[in-house]
């Protein structure tokens, strides 16, 4: 029984000792939560925008009938090029080459009544000073010499045109270009005429230019007024207009393989569409562009300086705008607010907000938080993008 004392304080020992370690473990540490990061790099972006447009020839000319009568011949094939001054319909000539002759004959009897009359003014400007005739008599004479000399301008008037409605009857090509379809057959009567409206002809056919064609498109006021405001802050260098160019792709899908340029643009909004007109020219030597076709444009209207690339699943929004996640030198999470209005491809354009060499969050964002540390390593395009959704409230 001596030994029972002895226990007690190596058992109170026992129990001090285990209420010690039990401090000093803890809670277990949650492990540093590793994002991926890119690194902003300041660089010059191409502005561009891709919109709809729609094709219309370089030049398209109505061939009309510019005389009345029975349509003899076409002497061209449709959908083939021709040349400019090329025939291309014969109108009968017989009454134009009668109204000519009629014309001709009616000169030549003006030409000999004047010739006359001058002969007659010419003696009785002698006949005068010897008092053989009077003054009234040589004015008289004179008059009509003046007379005949009128008619004999207004008879030269006529048979001009005579000559210019008989040349009109063979009908030729105004420009150089495709020629289309015939839009009245041989045997047709035709014709121009004039009404109280104005006056209105015959329509042949239409001749169309179409190397280069011309590619109509619109830009939203909007997005006029968003490049003007980026201008005005220095940090976009605007194409000139004819320098600006213009990729088409076709509704194939494929690319045309020849770039264009703009070649006009307008100074009025359209009120009904809130869009400026704007045309570019491209080549068509091959003519695979063809009038009335829709396809898809890639503008190229200047050069963004000095922004960033930033993917975008690293760009988050809430109710205050756009922001970032940063992994600072010290390794602790910063928010920084950004503006990023434009994507180009799978990335933002970023403006402003950001610094050159920054260590932008990509993939793991749901994991950190402002202030909280973070380890970064390298992202990659192919990375598993876990955890890219909505910002957590903590970001705000």
């Amino acid at each position: 029984m001596k030994s029972t004392p002895m226990r007690t304080p190596v058992l109170c020992l026992s129990l001090l000792a285990l209420a010690a370690c039990g401090k000093q473990q803890g809670p277990p540490q949650m492990p540093t939560p590793t994002v991926g990061v890119v690194d902003a790099q300041l660089q010059d972006v191409p502005l561009t925008k891709d919109l709809v447009g729609r094709l219309s020839a370089f030049r398209s000319a109505d061939v009309r009938a510019r005389v009345s009568g029975l349509l003899q011949k076409r002497t061209y094939t449709e959908g083939t090029d021709v040349k400019q001054g090329q025939l291309m319909f014969q109108i009968d000539a017989a009454p134009y080459k009668a109204a000519l002759a009629a014309a001709q004959a009616a000169l030549a009897s003006a030409q000999a009544t004047s010739t006359n009359a001058h002969i007659v003014a010419n003696r009785d400007r002698q006949l005068v000073p010897k008092g053989y005739i009077s003054q009234a008599q040589l004015d008289n004479d004179e008059a009509t010499e003046r007379s005949s000399l009128a008619a004999v301008k207004q008879a030269e008037a006529n048979v001009q045109t005579a000559q210019v409605n008989l040349s009109y009857t063979n009908v030729t090509s105004p420009i150089a270009g495709r020629a289309g379809e015939q839009q009245v057959t041989e045997g047709a009567i035709v014709g121009a005429s004039t009404t109280d409206t104005g006056s209105s002809s015959t329509l042949l056919t239409t001749v169309d230019q179409l190397d280069p064609m011309y590619v109509n498109f619109t830009l939203s006021a909007n997005d006029l007024d968003a490049l003007q405001h980026a201008q005005h802050a220095g940090n976009v260098s605007l194409a000139d207009q004819n320098k600006t160019t213009v990729q088409i792709t076709m509704p194939s899908g494929s690319k045309y393989d020849q770039l264009g340029t703009l070649d006009y643009s307008s100074v009025i909004v359209n009120p009904t569409t809130g869009a400026i007109n704007l045309r570019a020219q491209a080549p068509n030597p091959d003519q695979r562009l063809l009038p009335g076709m829709y396809v898809t444009l890639t503008v190229n209207m200047g050069e963004l300086k000095k922004v960033f690339l930033i993917p975008q699943s690293a760009i988050q929004r809430d109710p205050a705008g756009a922001y970032a996640l940063v992994v600072g030198k010290d390794g602790k999470v910063v928010q920084k607010r950004v503006t990023a209005d434009t994507t180009r491809g799978n990335d933002w354009l970023v403006t402003s907000g950001l610094d050159a060499g920054d260590q932008v969050i990509v993939s793991g964002i749901q994991a950190v938080k402002p202030g909280a540390p973070a380890k970064a390593t390298p992202w990659q395009p192919d990375q598993a993008q876990a955890g890219q959704g909505p910002a957590a409230p903590g970001h705000q």
